[in-house]
């Protein structure tokens, strides 16, 4: 296969490389790639969609994340990448407001979305051909099934005979409790691909990115086999075992119980970590949490937090936040988010916040995927191959959120004058 560029034609196995040659050709409408980590398969699909793009008159594409201001310095970064690579820039073009990829021409495009914005998913249309590829990138980050239903009943019709719907599905494979493996793994149908691939089908990788891997499955053999061999991550070593999903009204539990008692935390992020806050019911006697109401986001500016929290209704509430942003607190407040408090750090504040939170029994309500997906992937770290007593540093947003949300409840023997001001004592 060729492409061609201004001077020559270029040899696309060349630029692509090998071990992709199946799921290249597949035509099948949902191509599902698993994979470890530096298994070039986001960089085989947007080579893939620039290829095609350019091959395929009338044909266009979109490109999905979860969160749609994650595109730029990763998806839209990558097929920019592309573009260079293959030695065809003298024939796009691009734009970031809106986010938009331009065949000069013909027109077609390559557009940007998030699925924290549905409607402009479901609703989208092309000014020229039509609307036939979807790249759904990091897709362990979709939460919800019915999102992913949704997208798909949208991509529809009749298209003209050279043209055909494919969904190009990338991720890592971090639990085995995701829906992605349910419906694309374990009952795959005659519509669907799959493909795992690893660091070893990607000949462009230097000895010494090699070397990592391979020091990773002597001294950390259980994440080399999800991060190294893209195998699925097997949920041991968590730390919250005791909980399950449940459908409840916090609002009539709190009516029936007025030992339900509302707490709220807060964790800050903003473009490599995520934002999180979370809500629940803390139920000292029985000793049990339900989990209501969660959020979870990047690139969130104090002005946007604080508008959440309003618009989420708990602007009157207590909210315990993480204390190393305590300037972030302080501007908050100043939205109007006055019950905002900082939480009370120290020497293992964070294995005693956990071994508090183990003591009660966790219910989470429908509607919280994250919480869930966190609580599958939360576990204990590892060294040389054994659990140490310290959490890892990934999926953990909304459970720092939780642990500081439940200093409202915790009552220590020596209070310090922190948590006084947040119990109010």
């Amino acid at each position: 296969m060729w492409v061609m560029n201004k001077n020559q034609p270029i040899r696309l196995s060349e630029k692509v490389g090998k071990h992709y040659d199946d799921w290249w050709v597949s035509k099948k409408r949902y191509t599902v790639c698993k994979g470890g980590r530096a298994s070039k398969k986001s960089v085989t699909t947007a080579l893939w969609l620039i290829h095609n793009i350019m091959k395929h008159p009338q044909s266009n594409a979109l490109v999905v994340r979860r969160y749609g201001n994650t595109h730029r310095d990763s998806t839209f970064a990558q097929l920019r990448w592309a573009i260079d690579h293959l030695g065809v820039s003298q024939y796009w073009t691009y734009t970031v407001s809106p986010m938009e990829l331009r065949y000069t021409p013909t027109g077609q495009k390559i557009i940007f979305r998030g699925f924290d914005d549905a409607t402009k998913i479901t609703s989208l249309t092309v000014e020229s051909g039509y609307m036939c590829w979807c790249w759904i990138e990091e897709a362990f980050e979709i939460t919800d099934e019915d999102d992913f239903n949704k997208l798909d009943m949208s991509f529809r019709g009749k298209l003209p005979d050279h043209l055909f719907f494919r969904f190009l599905i990338t991720f890592n494979p971090w639990s085995d409790k995701h829906w992605l493996k349910r419906r694309f793994f374990d009952n795959p149908d005659s519509n669907t691909f799959i493909k795992t691939t690893t660091y070893k089908h990607n000949e462009f990788l230097s000895e010494e990115d090699i070397a990592l891997f391979e020091e990773m499955k002597v001294k950390r053999p259980k994440r080399y086999l999800v991060e190294g061999l893209g195998e699925w991550g097997i949920a041991t070593g968590l730390i919250y075992e005791h909980w399950w999903e449940k459908d409840f009204d916090y609002k009539q539990m709190m009516l029936d119980d007025p030992n339900e008692i509302p707490v709220f935390g807060l964790d800050f992020g903003y473009v490599n970590s995520k934002t999180a806050f979370v809500g629940a019911l803390v139920n000292l006697e029985k000793k049990t949490i339900h989990i209501f109401d969660e959020f979870y986001g990047v690139g969130m500016t104090n002005d946007k937090i604080a508008q959440m929290i309003i618009d989420k209704g708990y602007s009157k509430e207590i909210i315990v936040a993480d204390s190393a942003e305590p300037k972030s607190i302080d501007e908050i407040r100043r939205y109007g988010i006055f019950g905002l408090k900082k939480s009370v750090k120290g020497r293992d504040s964070v294995i005693n916040g956990i071994q508090f939170i183990q003591q009660f029994d966790i219910y989470v309500h429908p509607s919280c995927k994250n919480t869930m997906i966190e609580l599958n992937n939360y576990r204990w770290d590892e060294k040389d191959g054994e659990p140490i007593n310290q959490p890892i540093k990934e999926f953990d947003h909304i459970m720092d959120a939780l642990r500081y949300a439940m200093q409202i409840v915790k009552k220590p023997r020596t209070v310090p004058t922190e948590l006084k001001q947040i119990l109010g004592i």
